[in-house]
């Protein structure tokens, strides 16, 4: 059993399902930190809504790039992930706190793309940042 295990095939759809799963489950806690839904903008075609969520997508992937090329065991890579998603959304909230004049997420809901592909940026600028430093 342990060859199975250890079997490169294996062990990269087991590292793909973890990462997928935590996707969905961080998608899900973005989805509740915002003021607007996330999918049903989208379905709208609000542009400014698709790039956010995009820029999110993107960084918390990369974060897991980062998680698992530096980590042996699937819960290491696990934890570093969870760890870099919290990072990653601790920076959507200093975001919205260093911009007092307007709020982010009413932006994003009004479909203003400029806010939008700045929240995008800033999702996968952070990414890298957090994921450099996963150890």
């Amino acid at each position: 059993m342990s060859d199975f295990w250890s079997n490169i095939f294996v062990e990269t759809a087991a590292r793909y399902s973890v990462a997928v799963l935590c996707l969905i489950v961080f998608l899900v806690i973005f989805e509740l930190v915002t003021s607007y839904k996330n999918w049903d903008e989208i379905k709208r075609g609000n542009m400014s809504v698709a790039m956010a969520t995009g820029g999110k997508i993107f960084g918390i992937a990369n974060i897991f790039r980062f998680s698992i090329q530096h980590n042996d065991s699937i819960l290491e890579s696990m934890t570093w992930g969870t760890f870099g998603f919290i990072l990653l959304l601790l920076g959507y909230f200093i975001f919205e706190f260093l911009t007092p004049t307007y709020k982010i997420d009413q932006e994003i809901a009004r479909d203003n793309r400029a806010v939008g592909f700045i929240s995008m940026v800033i999702s996968v600028g952070l990414s890298f940042v957090i994921g450099s430093s996963i150890g």
